[in-house]
């Protein structure tokens, strides 16, 4: 005698279509993509960090402008991580540019045009400190054209070397190893306080 190992009861249905799985499915995909941070352009509050920018900052040597400027030789080989805006760029070939810069301080705590993250841009002084130069070589992406390109206006973070030598004008010169980019328009000055919420 054959014994039938399926039951004859219907199974009971669950409680969850499949169109109420897939649209919990794609819910907590958002939700996920929206808790992955600041964004490469820091939206947020204060002031994040972005991938080896932590670590670089532990190596980094805290010392101003002009200190650098007065003897370079001083903090030769020294890791510095400097903000500044780009006023000029030029290329000395082989992907290597270099970027004649305007000096920044960084404000920690971001301006906001409302009360949503979203809405914080990375703030930066709008007074300009002095110019040095940085020698860099560009990721392809910042070298295209394009409203993200690296060009006069864009913010750089850059982590890197002082060279001994003052360029012409006694200007400091880092040889970077590291930076961070915010085309014009993805961050403010502090000359923005007046729009914008603190």
């Amino acid at each position: 005698m054959r014994v039938s190992t399926t039951s004859s009861a219907a199974r009971p249905r669950s409680p969850w279509s499949h169109t109420a799985l897939r649209f919990l499915g794609a819910a907590s995909l958002v939700v996920a993509l929206l808790g992955c941070g600041a964004g490469p352009y820091g939206y947020a509050r204060d002031y994040e960090p972005l991938g080896e920018e932590d670590d670089l900052l532990e190596h980094t040597r805290q010392t101003t402008y002009e200190d650098v400027r007065r003897d370079p030789t001083r903090f030769q080989g020294n890791e510095l991580g400097w903000f500044g805006v780009v006023d000029d760029l030029r290329s000395v070939g082989a992907g290597v540019y270099r970027l004649r810069m305007t000096y920044r301080t960084l404000r920690p705590r971001n301006l906001c045009s409302d009360e949503t993250s979203g809405s914080c841009r990375v703030t930066v002084n709008e007074r300009a400190g002095g110019e040095f130069d940085v020698l860099v070589r560009l990721r392809a992406t910042d070298e295209a054209p394009g409203e993200h390109r690296l060009w006069a206006g864009s913010l750089l973070r850059v982590f890197g070397k002082v060279e001994p030598e003052l360029a012409e004008g006694d200007i400091p010169v880092i040889q970077a190893t590291w930076y961070r980019h915010w085309p014009a328009g993805t961050y403010v000055t502090t000359g923005a306080a007046d729009s914008m919420r603190r």
